[in-house]
């Protein structure tokens, strides 16, 4: 059985670009586009591995981030955070609220499959 990443973004761009990439390493790719009820689409769907943009309308990738390691269901949930920001600031805050890994955008399509790799198995 194929596993299973959220993608929680809202550019369409890069919903499409990651969903390729995934798709054709064999993962199941499911979506959503707002932060605000993320983390109940993240219990619902209870993927492998989610995907979670820092800037999302309605809240925030680290609001969620903090959210799902505050719950003891999500705690050890792999989450790869992304951001068009590449701040040094932006990284801590990412490791601070307990991101597996952080990537910015632009990224490149082996990039994203090593971090995939990496987090969940090949």
């Amino acid at each position: 059985m194929s596993k299973h990443a959220l993608l929680i973004e809202d550019e369409p761009n890069i919903i499409e670009a990651i969903r390729f990439i995934l798709s054709r390493d064999g993962w199941r790719v499911s979506t959503h586009d707002t932060g605000a009820d993320a983390a109940e689409v993240i219990a619902r769907t209870d993927p492998d591995i989610v995907i979670l943009d820092v800037m999302l309308p309605g809240r925030s990738g680290y609001e969620i981030l903090d959210e799902l390691r505050a719950d003891a269901a999500t705690r050890d949930l792999p989450v790869l955070m992304l951001t068009a920001k590449g701040q040094e600031r932006d990284r801590r805050l990412a490791e601070r609220a307990g991101a597996s890994r952080f990537m910015t955008k632009p990224f490149s399509n082996s990039e994203v499959l090593a971090a995939m790799r990496e987090m969940v198995g090949p």
